[in-house]
């Protein structure tokens, strides 16, 4: 097993896995700056608020609002988010082939989010943490890599 992949900064080593990275992903009919603000604004049940956050100017602002609990949050945010992540996540390194290479070259390494600042998405500085973000990255990795490696059948051919 190879050395675990350690990730927090954007200018670090694989940076481009955080969620403050610079690759718009599309969802729907609406383009998100980054990952970070989809994430965000999808706490909230208000398309206003959505909006406002998808044109923030940066994801620290983003993040910013999206801890305002002057906003609604969505009833459903603790089962949702979750699944809200996967799916940035999954537009993000299907959207930009040169993450999809990237995320699958890290082989059969953990992928860790290492910060004392989050110990649900990422470690907590100290291994104790979730590190929810690096184990939908795995996730995603392994199910890129099926993906690979399922062979796809031309309609054509089978004729």
């Amino acid at each position: 097993m190879s050395d675990p992949i350690k990730f927090y900064s954007t200018g670090d080593e694989y940076g481009e896995f955080s969620n403050f990275a610079g690759y718009p992903i599309r969802i729907g009919k609406a383009t998100w700056p980054t990952t970070e603000h989809y994430f965000q604004a999808m706490k909230f049940k208000s398309k206003a608020d959505q909006d406002e956050i998808r044109k923030a100017n940066s994801p620290m602002l983003a993040a910013k609002m999206g801890r305002d609990r002057k906003r609604t949050l969505r009833k459903d945010w603790e089962s949702a988010k979750v699944n809200v992540m996967r799916e940035a996540l999954t537009a993000k390194f299907t959207q930009h082939e040169d993450l999809r290479k990237l995320l699958l070259g890290t082989g059969d390494a953990k992928i860790i989010e290492h910060t004392t600042n989050d110990d649900y998405w990422g470690d907590g500085g100290d291994g104790r943490g979730k590190n929810m973000l690096g184990r939908l990255l795995v996730e995603l990795r392994d199910r890129l890599r099926e993906e690979c490696d399922t062979p796809t059948f031309d309609r054509d051919e089978s004729q």
